[in-house]
């Protein structure tokens, strides 16, 4: 095993294993709350997959409310740092980004946590 020689070692074991204990924790818990989403269907959502995908969570794509000038650029500024869009490929892309996720679609609504759910039902009753 491991002696521990002084009160200062101990109390650095000890902070050590809280350290880890939380990490963990806070592991768990984004884990818990932040639900796979997926991209809705459409012509281009394959594309979007896997040029999107490769580096993001569907999460942050479906948050956005971008008009159609403002995919472009991202679109843009993703290829320009990897993402990887066939130029044939580009405009229906950004057409099934801004039709899907355009600043005429409902703002984005987070789904329930499975703990929220519970939450929520236990107050309607």
């Amino acid at each position: 095993m491991f002696r521990l020689s002084s009160a200062n070692s101990i109390a650095n074991f000890f902070a050590r294993v809280l350290a880890g204990s939380l990490f963990c924790a806070a592991i768990a818990l984004v884990a818990q709350t932040s639900p796979n989403e997926t991209l809705p269907a459409g012509a281009a959502k394959e594309k979007a997959e896997a040029a999107c995908l490769t580096c993001h969570e569907a999460r942050i794509i479906v948050q956005q409310r971008l008009t159609k000038a403002a995919w472009i650029k991202e679109v843009d500024k993703m290829t320009k740092w990897g993402a990887e869009v066939d130029p044939k490929d580009h405009d229906a892309l950004v057409d099934y980004l801004s039709a899907n996720f355009g600043t005429d679609q409902p703002a984005y609504q987070a789904p329930k946590s499975a703990s929220e759910s519970k939450t929520n039902s236990k107050t309607r009753r």
